[in-house]
C-alpha cells in the first residue's frame, strides 16, 4: 500500500471522508489521534488571551523557568532538560547527534524515527516485534547492537501499545553503553501508564540514555508543539547547540511552569484513564486479537490481511468513528487499526460498533 494514499498521522479526517465518498461535515469522533479527550485545561483560553505581551518580543533565551519547572516535575537537575519543539524537534535532535551513523529502530513504531535518521545521513537497520504479542526478543536486540551508534525504542510502543519491562531496558542499556551506543526511549505516552514507568531514575548510571516527552498528549495541545528531553548534562548541551534559535515560541515556553502545576487536571486525567482502561479488554471480549497495551491506545487485528481491515475502517468510519490505519507501519501492514481510549460514551459507541461488526 502506498502511504500516500493514506494521511501518514491520525487526526486528519478530512482526507479519509473524501476517499470513503463521505460528505465533509459528516460526524465523527476521532479515536486515531491519542490525545487527552479531556480536552485542554479550562483556564488555558484566558491564559492565552492574557500572554499578548509575549508575541510582541522574541524569546527570552536565558529564560528558565520551563527548564526549570520540568526538572522540578521530574525530579532532575535542570541542566539534564532541553525544552523542545514538540517530541518530534526531540526526535531530529537525537538523530542529529549522530549523523552520518548507524541506527537501530524496533517496529513496527512512529515512523518519524527513521525519517528523522534518514534526514541526518544515517544508515537504518531494523529488528521486528513479531505479532500478535510485539514482544522485544532481547537477545536478537543485544546482538543487533554490534556497530549501531543509536537506537530508538518507543515506550509504550506506539501503535502497539505494549510496554517493554523495565528490567529489558536496564540490560539492553548496559549492552549498549559496552558497544558504546545511545539508547533513545521515546516516552511520550507514558504519562498514561498504569502505573508509573518512567525510566528518569535510570539517567543517573546511564549517560548514554535519552529520554523524550511530551506535554502536548497530556494536555490536549498538539497545536502548541511542546515537549522536551532528558539525558546527561554534556549530551543536553551537545544537543542546544543543534537547536534552531527560538525553536519553542513564547506561549508555549510560557505555559509549562502552569500545565505542570495544574494537579486537578492531571487528578481528573487519571480519574478517566482508571475507568476507560476496561476498553481493550472487552474488544478482546468480542473476539479480535488486541495486544496487551499499557497505553492510552490499542491495537486490533482487523482482519485476515488489509483488505478486511479496510472493510472494517470504512464500516467504523460510516458510523462516525475514525479509526488510525496501518499502512506504512512495517509489520503491521494495514491489516491491523489502532483506536484512542476516550470517554465512557465514546468508548461505548465503538464498542457497540464493533459489536455490530462481529454479529453474523
Amino acid at each position: 500500500m502506498i502511504l500516500a494514499d493514506w494521511p501518514a498521522h491520525g487526526g486528519r479526517v478530512a482526507p479519509l471522508l473524501a476517499r470513503f465518498g463521505l460528505p465533509a461535515d459528516h460526524p465523527v469522533i476521532d479515536f486515531s489521534a491519542n490525545l487527552n479527550p479531556l480536552g485542554p485545561p479550562s483556564w488555558l483560553p484566558a491564559w492565552l488571551s492574557g500572554a499578548g505581551d509575549a508575541l510582541a518580543r522574541y524569546p527570552d533565551p536565558d529564560d528558565n523557568r520551563a527548564r526549570r519547572a520540568l526538572a522540578e516535575h521530574d525530579d532532575v537537575a535542570p541542566e539534564r532538560v532541553l525544552v523542545t519543539n514538540g517530541g518530534i524537534e526531540a526526535i531530529y535532535l537525537a538523530a542529529a547527534l549522530h549523523a552520518g551513523g548507524r541506527a537501530l529502530v524496533i517496529e513496527p513504531t512512529f515512523s518519524e524515527y527513521a525519517l528523522a535518521c534518514r534526514r541526518h545521513g544515517l544508515t537504518v537497520n531494523r529488528l521486528a516485534l513479531e505479532a500478535p504479542t510485539f514482544r522485544l526478543d532481547l537477545d536478537a536486540a543485544e546482538a543487533a547492537l554490534a556497530g549501531i551508534d543509536v537506537v530508538f525504542l518507543c515506550r509504550p510502543n506506539n501503535p502497539t501499545g505494549t510496554l517493554m519491562p523495565r528490567a529489558d531496558v536496564e540490560r539492553l542499556l548496559a549492552r549498549a553503553h559496552r558497544s558504546g551506543t545511545t539508547l533513545v526511549v521515546d516516552e511520550a505516552f507514558v504519562d498514561f501508564t498504569e502505573n508509573d514507568e518512567r525510566l528518569t531514575t535510570l539517567l543517573d548510571q546511564a549517560p548514554n540514555l535519552l529520554l523524550l516527552r511530551s506535554l502536548t498528549k497530556r494536555f490536549d495541545v498538539p497545536g502548541l508543539r511542546l515537549g522536551y528531553l532528558l539525558g546527561a548534562p554534556e549530551t543536553v548541551n551537545r544537543l542546544a547547540t543543534q537547536q534552531m534559535p527560538w525553536s519553542v515560541n513564547a506561549l508555549a515556553r510560557g505555559l509549562v511552569p502552569p500545565l505542570l502545576a495544574d494537579h486537578e487536571y492531571l487528578a481528573r486525567t487519571r480519574a478517566w484513564l482508571s475507568a476507560a482502561r476496561g476498553l481493550p479488554g472487552a474488544v478482546r471480549e468480542l473476539g479480535f486479537t488486541v495486544p496487551d497495551t499499557q497505553a492510552n491506545f490499542f491495537l486490533l487485528r482487523g482482519g485476515h490481511d488489509a483488505d478486511e481491515s479496510r472493510a472494517l475502517f470504512a464500516f467504523l468510519l460510516e458510523r462516525g468513528l475514525l479509526a488510525r490505519h496501518t499502512h506504512g507501519f512495517p509489520g503491521l501492514e494495514g491489516a491491523w487499526l489502532r483506536l484512542a481510549l476516550r470517554e465512557a460514551a465514546d468508548n461505548a459507541r465503538l464498542l457497540e460498533a464493533l459489536t455490530a461488526w462481529r454479529r453474523p
